[in-house]
C-alpha cells in the first residue's frame, strides 16, 4: 500500500533539518561592525599593535583609540587608517599602559562618547634585560612585570565593567579582553626568565579572569606569539641580516620561520570578534608550531627525529 499524503508529509518533515543557530554576523558582514575598540602598545611602525589596529580597522568598527607610552607614529597610524577607512573614528592616546589612572581615562572616554566598549586589546610589553637570572636587579624585575603583567591587569580592571554597561546600540552585556603573552609564557627556553614570568601571568590572568567574569559574556584569551618581527625583537632580525643567517630564524618551528605582525593581528581579530564567542580563558599559540613539541636540532642527514 502506498503512503498516505499525511504519511508522506511527515517524512518530508522528519528530514527538514533545523535552523543553524547563528552566533555572529554572516562572513561576508563586517566583522566589527560599530564595537568600540581600544589597544595598547600601537606605535611600533613594526608592531602588532599598528597591524591589529589596521586589521580592526577593515571590518567597520565605530571607533578605535590606537595609544602608547611613544607616541612618534600613532597620528601617522591614524591618518594611514582615515585614509583606507574613513568612516572609522581614530583616537590617539599617550600614556604609560601600566598607569592606572591613564587607562581609566582611556576607558571612560569612550563610554562618554559612544555609551559603549567592546574590545581591549592590552597588548604594551617590553623585552627587558636579556641576561640570566643572576645578573637581573630586582628593579629591573618589577619594571617587566609592571609593563608586562600590571598593565593587562589594569586592562582588564577598568574594561570588564565598561564592556557590562547596555545602551540604545548594545542590548546585552559582553565584550572581549586580548591581552598579549607570548610562547615564552608557556614553554621554558623561549625567553629570559622575567620576560618569560611576566607572560606566564598574563595567561594565567586570562585563565582565571574569564571564570571571575563568569555570566558577563565578556570573554578574556591570552595570544601567545612566537618570534614575530616587531619594534621589540628587530635587532634579532638585523643583526641575523648583517651575519647572514637570516635563514636560521625559526628555524626550530615546523613552519621553520619568523612570523609577521600581521599573523598575530588576524588571530586577535578572531579573538575581538563574535566569531569566537565561544573561546574564552585560552592562551592561544600562533608561533608557527614551535610550542607544539620538544626543542630539537635538526640533523645533518636530514632526518629531523
Amino acid at each position: 500500500m502506498s503512503p498516505s499524503p499525511k504519511d508522506r508529509l511527515q517524512t518530508i518533515a522528519n528530514h527538514i533539518a533545523p535552523p543553524i543557530i547563528q552566533v555572529a554576523p554572516s562572513p561576508s558582514s563586517p566583522r566589527l561592525a560599530n564595537k568600540v575598540i581600544i589597544i595598547t602598545g600601537a606605535n611600533s611602525l613594526l608592531g602588532i599593535g599598528r597591524a591589529s589596529a589596521y586589521a580592526f580597522a577593515s571590518q567597520s568598527p565605530r571607533a578605535i583609540y590606537i595609544c602608547d607610552f611613544d607616541s612618534s607614529h600613532l597620528a601617522s597610524h591614524k591618518a594611514d587608517i582615515n585614509q583606507a577607512f574613513p568612516d572609522v573614528e581614530v583616537h590617539t592616546r599617550k600614556f604609560d599602559a601600566a598607569d592606572e589612572k591613564a587607562v581609566k581615562e582611556v576607558v571612560d572616554d569612550a563610554v562618554k562618547r559612544y555609551g559603549r566598549l567592546d574590545v581591549f586589546f592590552a597588548n604594551a610589553g617590553v623585552v627587558g634585560p636579556m641576561s640570566v637570572f643572576g645578573e637581573v636587579e630586582g628593579e629591573e624585575v618589577m619594571e617587566v612585570l609592571r609593563v608586562n603583567t600590571l598593565s593587562v591587569f589594569l586592562a582588564a580592571k577598568y574594561a570588564a565593567p565598561a564592556m557590562k554597561k547596555t545602551s540604545e546600540g548594545k542590548k546585552n552585556s559582553g565584550g572581549s579582553i586580548v591581552a598579549t603573552a607570548s610562547v615564552a609564557g608557556l614553554r621554558s627556553n623561549a625567553g629570559s626568565t622575567v620576560y618569560s614570568a611576566s607572560k606566564a601571568a598574563v595567561v594565567s590572568m586570562a585563565k582565571t579572569m574569564a571564570f571571575e567574569l563568569a555570566g558577563t559574556g565578556i570573554r578574556v584569551n591570552a595570544l601567545c606569539p612566537g618570534l614575530i618581527e616587531t619594534g621589540m625583537t628587530a635587532p634579532v632580525f638585523e643583526m641575523a641580516r648583517a651575519r647572514g643567517t637570516q635563514g636560521k630564524i625559526g628555524q626550530l618551528n615546523p613552519l621553520k620561520r619568523g612570523g609577521h605582525a600581521d599573523e598575530i593581528a588576524r588571530v586577535a581579530l578572531f579573538l575581538a570578534s563574535d566569531e569566537a564567542s565561544y573561546v574564552n580563558g585560552q592562551a592561544w599559540a600562533v608561533d608557527g608550531g614551535l610550542s607544539a613539541g620538544h626543542p630539537y636540532v635538526p640533523s645533518k642527514t636530514g632526518v629531523n627525529h
